[in-house]
């Protein structure tokens, strides 16, 4: 008997300490494995150039072109604030990722629901485009650590921010639209996210707008049962989709840019759907008795497991503090992610570019959140 039990305690424990040894790690943001995600994302980027220079295709374009991109400038802008002495090497390249990201293939999908109209193209249009908000938020990101970023970036930023806020001012909800008729919490989030990092950036103003935003947020977006936010919704506050884990983890992540009290909130949102079994923590997508088979936000549901939420959450639970969360959750990604290294370069196998791009955003998550 007593063998048996020591066994069960091995098979228990050693998975456990295996996938959850490098956790600390990156925690604590320790230099050779956020160097080295890192210089993956730059040799991702210099491919892509390279791809794009000589016309012989294979680069990524299209949504997921704009979320490679996207998280790549803000992994490589995180990673120079809380590491000034890197800055010179991953700034620049975090102001190419930026641009890529606001090249019209990769939101071409966003541009044919609005009937053709580019919102970069027509800032006074009163649609709300919110789509537009990550790579403006990447912008922002590249902006604020790169003393040589270009200034029609910069001008083209200064639209988008001025958009976003007199559509987000005028808003009694909250919310603008993404496509005709559809507002997803998570995109305004990223809109408020974008504006808070142009105000760091440049010294503009915009607490009045983000004061008003955090509150409608409050009062209208988020199901007051399970404290997540209601996954999609008309700009009217009406819900079109269940409450779930994968945009309120999300949300926590670009609210923690513009507001630190309510990204905790939302955060504890997320934290409140984990499930965890022998120290393997996962996220639960639907809340409120709601259920099913998730989307293009969530990833593959399986069993009511939300992949892209477990992911998500690992950004909220490093930037306010949860070790023992953020190693749960780390065990699992470290499970189905097949880290490796080679070189001087660590990545996530199972990713690909995106998965590693969001990875390293959300693993240096912190340096960006909200004073």
């Amino acid at each position: 008997m007593a063998g048996v039990v020591a066994v069960v305690a091995v098979v228990g424990s050693v998975p456990r300490w295996w996938c959850g040894r490098d956790a600390d790690a990156w925690f604590d943001g320790d230099s050779g494995r956020v160097r080295g995600l890192a210089e993956e994302l730059v040799a991702f980027e210099e491919a892509d150039d390279q791809r794009r220079a000589s016309g012989t295709g294979g680069e990524i374009d299209g949504m997921w072109g704009l979320l490679a991109h996207q998280m790549t400038a803000l992994g490589l802008a995180q990673v120079s604030l809380a590491h000034p002495e890197w800055r010179d090497r991953y700034a620049p390249i975090a102001t190419r990722a930026a641009a890529k990201s606001l090249r019209p293939e990769m939101y071409s999908v966003f541009t044919g629901t609005w009937h053709g109209e580019d919102g970069v193209a027509v800032p006074d249009s009163p649609n709300g485009h919110a789509y537009l908000s990550y790579p403006a938020l990447a912008l922002g990101m590249a902006r604020l650590v790169d003393p040589a970023f270009p200034a029609a970036l910069a001008a083209q930023q200064d639209s988008l921010v001025a958009s976003f806020e007199r559509r987000l001012l005028a808003s009694p909800t909250g919310l603008i639209d993404t496509m005709p008729g559809e507002a997803y919490p998570t995109d305004v989030a990223a809109v408020a996210a974008a504006i808070a990092v142009h105000g760091r950036a440049t010294g503009v103003d915009h607490s009045a707008v983000l004061t008003q935003w955090a509150q409608r947020v409050r009062a209208v977006q988020i199901d007051r049962d399970t404290g997540l936010v209601w996954q999609r919704m008309g700009v009217d506050g009406k819900p079109h989709d269940a409450p779930r884990a994968s945009g309120t983890g999300f949300a926590a992540y670009f609210a923690g840019f513009a507001n630190r009290a309510l990204a905790e909130e939302l955060a504890d949102g997320a934290f409140r759907q984990e499930r965890n079994v022998l120290g393997f923590s996962a996220i639960h997508e639907y809340g409120g008795g709601s259920d099913g088979v998730g989307d293009i936000d969530s990833g593959p549901v399986i069993l009511g497991i939300s992949v892209s939420a477990s992911g998500f959450a690992l950004a909220p639970a490093r930037a306010f503090g949860h070790r023992e969360i953020f190693t749960r959750l780390f065990r699992t990604v470290d499970l189905f992610g097949l880290p490796l290294r080679s070189g001087n370069r660590v990545r996530f196998a199972n990713g690909g570019a995106i998965g590693n791009a969001l990875l390293l955003a959300f693993l240096t998550s912190g340096p960006e959140v909200a004073r």
